[in-house]
């Protein structure tokens, strides 16, 4: 029997978790050096504003991240495993083809019978994954949520493609989503436009026991630059006239820590100050679906967001997709 829905849903927890592994743009320089590859902390630091990164260490998987940061959440949130009954991990590095990662999170976790799975929507997949958890809350479907972005892309980067190689991390953050008769999700929206897949993609697969084509992340970085400074712009406009609200009402801005430039030009297009922008893409590297449950983690630890701010998440993503979610924490 399902629960009876709930008028909204809020983010009663947040999560998230590094691994031990840092690694500076020196330090990587050094290590691209010994294949011949040049780069520098100034080259990297100019175009992204990307200074240092974690890596997972060798066996460290996608969902290892994933139940620390659920454990964090849930500790957050005063809530015991047993007590949700939806988990959804967003993550483009699942730790296995099948079953997905959030079925081996609901089981390291301790937990069983709920529903658990994978959302696939690469650096937008934590917007996507908490916008499908308020819907199947407020339909009714599931009473409390673990919504995780968790993320390993350090397994699928090209070291010979200094491009790329720099700019991503590993990490999972996480949030605990509950059902309230207050508002907290004010609005959402999502979108995909499958025309533009080729200039963010990871193009290899399976086949027969041996992977075939190419199994390392390529991007035309130009290309993502252009369409994720519109499509962001255009995506929040439209999740606040859905609330009512306007850009000046937002307390915190949480775009995907991707690239500083991008992120700078969001603040800077819907006319709120840099003080508002929620950076941590200078520590983290772009760690895609975890990037932006990292970040809001990050500001509610260190007391920047509090109860009753106005917060706005911004996602961009290969697919290409976007989406955007507007909420009072």
């Amino acid at each position: 029997m399902n629960p009876s829905p709930a008028k909204y849903s809020r983010i009663t927890g947040t999560g998230s978790h590094l691994p031990e592994t840092r690694l500076d743009n020196a330090a990587l320089a050094a290590r691209l050096a010994a294949d011949g590859i040049e780069t520098s902390d100034a080259w990297i630091v100019e175009r992204t504003g990307i200074r240092a990164r974690h890596f997972a260490a060798e066996g460290q998987l996608a969902s290892d991240l994933a139940v620390i940061a659920a454990q964090q959440a849930l500790q957050a949130a005063g809530r015991r495993p047993d007590e949700i009954d939806l988990i959804i991990v967003a993550t483009s590095t699942p730790d296995m083809i099948f079953p997905s990662t959030a079925c081996i999170v609901q089981r390291k976790l301790g937990m069983h019978g709920g529903a658990a799975f994978d959302l696939q929507a690469v650096c937008t997949g934590f917007v996507y994954a908490l916008a499908t958890a308020d819907s199947m809350i407020r339909s009714g479907l599931a009473t409390r949520a673990l919504v995780i972005g968790s993320e390993v892309f350090s397994r699928i980067l090209d070291f010979k493609d200094r491009g790329t190689c720099v700019l991503f991390g590993d990490g999972a953050g996480a949030v605990v989503l509950e059902g309230s008769d207050q508002p907290g999700l004010l609005a959402s929206e999502l979108h995909a436009d499958g025309r533009h897949a080729g200039i963010l993609c990871v193009p290899g697969q399976v086949r027969g026991g041996a992977v075939t084509g190419d199994p390392f992340l390529r991007m035309d970085g130009q290309a993502v630059f252009k369409l994720a400074v519109g499509v962001l712009d255009s995506v929040s406009r439209s999740v606040l006239a859905r609330a009512g609200r306007a850009a000046d009402s937002v307390a915190w801005l949480i775009p995907h820590q991707a690239n500083i430039r991008i992120m700078s030009s969001a603040a800077r297009k819907l006319g709120l100050p840099a003080e508002r922008l929620v950076v941590t893409v200078n520590e983290h590297g772009n760690t895609s679906a975890a990037s932006i449950p990292l970040a809001l983690d990050c500001a509610v630890r260190d007391g920047r967001i509090r109860r009753g701010h106005s917060v706005l998440l911004q996602g961009v993503g290969g697919g290409f997709t976007w989406g955007a979610v507007l909420l009072d924490f």
